[in-house]
């Protein structure tokens, strides 16, 4: 109970003011008078955040075909996480000339969006995963191909899938020496910013609205001038994102924090596209890129375990409490056909769940959550609710069905609801 006149309902989080809204809820019945002195049920649906994971894993069982456990792993995912990402590799897309997987993503993008969860695809612009058959062509035709591309899939989905990794690792586009492929000769022709600008244009002519991303494992000041560059050509990025896969062990707050205040004086939303923690042996220091660590067996341990559930929770706090910062996607519920074959899930091999996954349930789903509260109106059929930004419900108890709907956006308002 408040000292104020009115009931409020608050998860009791001061700590974090920039992600939270109050408002004075005024619930009426369906002829427009206050409801006072009456129980009513207040309950939070979905945050605002975007706490999001990649959604490969579901591609097979949203098109009917997926394997055991499946429903068991989707129901643990759709219970934390509210934003999913969606591989658009080209090779894996479309391994045959004009015979893209259209349908197959699309259906599993409507499973997602069905259970309300919003959609990100990854990447259009890519110099890694390109299918074969690209390099039978010469630098012009090869642009044309991937502009053509950018346009079939922003038109094909739009409406569905509205947010894009426009263009992926672009510092080191021109420069990758792992393999050859077109996009890499495209990108030593035509130069990053070109490159940048050819991704954005195709995209936003498709979808003028769309929420584009330019995307980086490339943290250090190559990416900081390429930025500048970008804005200074006029190129309209939504947001900026940062990769922060961290198989050689969590970085820290201090780390952490320090690279997101570098890239948040550019006055754009932070997008943390690709986080990630090892709950088992870390990969040695010395590696420089990534991809070079092949092990046999990466197995999660129980020390691994207690530490990943540690440092996640450090990990969200401390991004959540940046005011620049408005989404985290964790890559892989599962260490099932995780990326490098590393303990990185949140999830075992065997759909049991790891600490880290309770943890951040916990945190999520507890701390930064309105878990449904009775509370009591007024004389004038008011409460006061204070919580994260997001969805809520107010319901009546004895009455089953009788609920509305309502958003809690940042700062103070006014809402009526009608039972």
């Amino acid at each position: 109970m408040s000292a104020d006149p009115m009931e409020l309902v608050s998860p009791g989080r001061g700590d974090l003011p920039h992600r939270l809204g109050e408002a004075v809820v005024t619930v009426r019945d369906s002829s427009g008078l206050p409801i006072v002195d009456a129980t009513v049920t207040v309950q939070q649906t979905a945050h605002a955040f975007a706490f999001g994971n990649i959604g490969f894993d579901f591609v097979d069982h949203a098109n009917g075909s997926g394997s055991a456990g499946d429903a068991e792993l989707a129901a643990l995912w759709l219970d934390l996480f509210n934003t999913a990402t969606l591989p658009f590799y080209w090779g894996g897309f479309e391994p045959v000339p004009g015979r893209p997987d259209t349908r197959r993503l699309a259906t599993t993008a409507q499973w997602f969006a069905d259970r309300g969860v919003a959609l990100k695809g990854h990447p259009l612009v890519w110099h890694t995963v390109q299918p074969p058959w690209l390099l039978d062509h010469d630098v012009d035709g090869i642009e044309r191909l991937q502009r053509e591309r950018i346009r079939r899939e922003v038109g094909d989905f739009a409406g569905l899938i509205d947010t894009w990794d426009a263009i992926n690792e672009v510092v080191i586009m021109p420069v990758f020496d792992k393999e050859d492929n077109g996009i890499t000769r495209l990108a030593r022709d035509r130069g990053r910013i070109a490159m940048v600008r050819l991704a954005f244009e195709e995209a936003l002519a498709t979808n003028p609205t769309a929420t584009l991303l330019i995307n980086d494992f490339d943290l250090s000041s190559a990416y900081e001038c390429l930025l500048e560059g970008l804005l200074e050509a006029g190129i309209p990025l939504s947001a900026i994102g940062l990769q922060t896969h961290m198989h050689q062990g969590y970085w820290g707050e201090d780390v952490m924090l320090a690279m997101v205040d570098r890239f948040a004086r550019y006055g754009l939303p932070l997008h943390l596209t690709e986080t990630s923690l090892v709950s088992g042996e870390l990969m040695p220091g010395h590696i420089v890129d990534l991809n070079d660590f092949q092990v046999a067996s990466w197995p999660s341990t129980p020390e691994g375990e207690a530490r990943q559930a540690d440092e996640i929770v450090r990990h969200y706090s401390s991004l959540v409490a940046h005011p620049s910062v408005e989404a985290i996607t964790y890559w892989g519920i599962t260490d099932r056909d995780a990326w490098l074959g590393a303990p990185i899930g949140l999830v075992r091999t065997d759909g049991s769940r790891k600490p880290a996954y309770d943890a951040l349930h916990a945190l999520l789903k507890g701390d930064w959550w309105v878990s449904p509260t009775a509370v009591r109106t007024d004389a004038a059929g008011r409460f006061r609710l204070q919580g994260f930004t997001g969805g809520y419900t107010v319901s009546v108890p004895s009455e089953v069905g009788r609920s509305s709907l309502l958003h809690l956006a940042a700062g103070p308002a006014s809402i009526d609801v009608t039972l």
